[in-house]
């Protein structure tokens, strides 16, 4: 609810939670259309019984709901295999300011019905119109799970790991880069599917990368668990702003390098071969809004987004940054579907 900018007026509130059921789950075709209150995790549970799961873990997945994950297009590391949310919607059921319903999509993942309003409501955040509900693809779940640990040395380094896993064979389930200490970095591999396919990928991926990286662990079972719990809270778990930003994946060496230039509060977890993320800037306010200033004057980082800051903050920056020459387009899309600006008003980013 603090992502946005901070409301100027607020007259009521819309909760959906009580729209929480799965009403179809097409086991054979692999998808499920999922009202929007439903939680992630209950959902997961759900559908775990029949061997499938719908492949999404942003940062709060254990509440986060299936209206929220669309409306903010939230993901996490399994983004690296299965896209964002917008990627695995294939149907929409929408209620528009006037009390309108509409749907477009479908229940199959080969459909052609209407106007894609699914990808376009997604990451709205709420201004657009209200999720009823949605469909989506979803996977099987695999049988076996490994991760590779893999501490860096310096930044040249770095980029070469991330070009030599691009360039492989290899088919990682998350290829995640996070900050660690001593200005060093880590980065994290897991492989997800069948026990002997799993074994194979690891071994491959510790031949390609033993040459490049002095410590590499193979962790499994409840450690491994406990590590991706704790890399699913390490960003948040910590005070200070943060900030989802992009890069080019071939550019991450001199990106890197230019982190540490602005200064050491800050810390990065991210997708290493998609170039999207997550910074933390522990500083004070004046701090903060120098870096972000800054990273949107870089040439190696873009799509600069304040998710989570003080109102100080948010007062001294836009949390959203220039639109550019989207911004016709967007404010059209606005006054289409929600002429009165009644949806979330003034907190974008339409």
């Amino acid at each position: 609810m603090d992502w946005g900018r901070p409301a100027e007026r607020i007259d009521a509130f819309l909760e959906t939670r009580g729209l929480n059921r799965i009403l179809a789950h097409q086991h054979g075709d692999l998808t499920a259309t999922i009202e929007a209150g439903a939680s992630l995790a209950d959902v997961n549970t759900a559908l775990a019984r029949y061997g499938q799961w719908l492949p999404l873990d942003p940062a709060f997945a254990d509440r986060a709901t299936i209206g929220g994950l669309l409306a903010t297009n939230d993901y996490g590391p399994l983004r690296h295999r299965y896209g964002t949310p917008r990627d695995l919607v294939i149907g929409v059921q929408l209620a528009t300011a006037d009390g309108t319903l509409a749907k477009a999509g479908g229940q199959v993942v080969k459909n052609v019905a209407g106007y894609d309003l699914g990808k376009l409501v997604t990451g709205s955040f709420g201004s657009l119109a209200v999720i009823i509900s949605a469909t989506f693809k979803l996977s099987p779940l695999p049988t076996s799970s490994k991760t590779l640990a893999v501490t860096v040395e310096n930044d040249a380094r770095l980029g070469e790991i991330v070009k030599q896993m691009m360039a492989s064979q290899l088919e990682p389930l998350a290829f995640e880069l996070r900050s660690a200490k001593a200005s060093r970095y880590e980065i994290i591999i897991r492989f997800a599917s069948l026990p002997a396919v799993v074994d194979a990928q690891i071994g491959q991926a510790r031949a390609l990368l033993g040459p490049l990286a002095p410590a590499i662990d193979v962790i499994d079972g409840d450690a491994e668990q406990a590590l991706w719990r704790d890399h699913h809270a390490r960003m948040w778990s910590a005070r200070g702003a943060i900030v989802r930003v992009s890069w080019l994946p071939a550019t991450i060496t001199p990106a890197v390098g230019e982190l540490k230039r602005i200064g050491p509060e800050i810390e990065l977890l991210g997708r290493a071969a998609l170039g999207a993320g997550l910074l933390r800037i522990d500083a004070d306010t004046d701090t903060q809004a120098r870096v972000i200033a800054r990273l949107r004057q870089s040439t190696f980082f873009g799509n600069i987004v304040v998710l989570r800051g003080s109102d100080a903050l948010k007062a001294a920056v836009d949390v959203w940054g220039s639109m550019g020459d989207r911004e016709p387009l967007l404010a059209s899309l606005k006054r289409a579907l929600d002429p009165h600006n009644t949806l979330n008003a003034g907190r974008g980013p339409l």
